[in-house]
Order: C-alpha cells, then structure tokens, then sequence
C-alpha cells in the first residue's frame, strides 16, 4: 500500500487490506467483532497507518523523540475511550533505533492494559520521510493481544520507499 506524501510502501499482511488516505495509508484487519466498552461500534484485530508527524501534531526533532511523543496518544486512540475503556497500565515491550526504508527510525511498542475487553500491542514507529527528509512520518500501529506480536515486525520491516518515490519530480 503507498503513502505518496511520505514515499514510502507499506506491505498488507494476510487477513489484512490497505487504502491510501490523504495523508498517508492505511493498513486494518479484516477480522472484525462489536467493540467490549460499546457494542454499537466495530473494532478490527489490528491496524496500522502512516502520516506526517506535524499533521498527528506530534512534536519532536528526531524520529526517537517524535516516537516516544507519540505512543501515550497512539495508545488512547487505539485502546482508550468508550470502545475499551480506559487504558489502565502498560507495559514497555521495545524502545530502540531500527532502519526503515533506508532511514534511520525509532519505534515505541507498549502492551496497553485495558479496562474491557483485548489489552493490544501498540507502536510508534518515525523514520525521516525517504522523499522528504525534513520531514518525520509516524506509522501508528494498534493489534490485539490475541493475535501475532510479530505481524508489527512484518509491517516494519517490509516498509520500502516507494516507486518513484523519490527525486523532485522535476525529471520527465
């Protein structure tokens, strides 16, 4: 899946479909069921999708400090609120520096305790953009604990630039 803004490709796991928003991409299960905090609203198994850090409005001058900025809020948005209740502790399962579509990136995963329902794996991943260095992309991820831990690492690790995904577009 492209995000064209950030140049980079996402791969879609199995079980999975991807979309190209406006400012990003986005990668969502298609295993879905009636959320435990409140049944009038779906939850999917997992899901992931990339945006500039300025436009999630997350501060930050390096991918590492942009990432640990990030995960508190990737957190509440995928765990927090009516569909789970409130997160009610987490544990930090990886803080580290890790090279994505050739850049030098940083990623946060925590397992977000719920009050209902699935606790979820959760993480922040930012890298410089490979078209747009001066700019930080944030790839949030949000997966159920009933399902692999390592289909975040599948995501991370299959990130690519994307074709033609860089030059000034200048050249015909």
């Amino acid at each position: 899946m492209t995000d064209s803004l950030s140049g980079i490709s996402l791969p879609v796991p199995e079980g999975w479909y991807g979309e190209e928003l406006q400012v990003g991409a986005a990668l969502t299960s298609k295993e879905s069921y009636d959320c435990p905090g409140d049944a009038s609203k779906t939850c999917v198994k997992g899901g992931a999708y990339s945006a500039p850090a300025v436009v999630l409005g997350t501060r930050g001058g390096t991918a590492e400090e942009v990432a640990k900025a990030d995960i508190a809020a990737n957190a509440e948005e995928s765990y927090g609120g009516e569909a789970y209740g409130r997160i009610t502790s987490h544990d930090v399962l990886a803080s580290k520096a890790v090279t994505v579509a050739g850049q030098k990136g940083y990623l946060v995963r925590w397992r977000a305790v719920t009050q209902e329902g699935s606790d979820g794996f959760v993480q922040s991943l930012a890298f410089p953009s490979p078209s747009r260095p001066d700019q930080i992309v944030v790839v949030r991820f949000g997966v159920d604990t009933d399902q692999r831990q390592t289909v975040l690492d599948e995501i991370t690790e299959g990130i690519e630039v994307a074709e033609g995904g860089r030059g000034s577009g200048q050249d015909v």
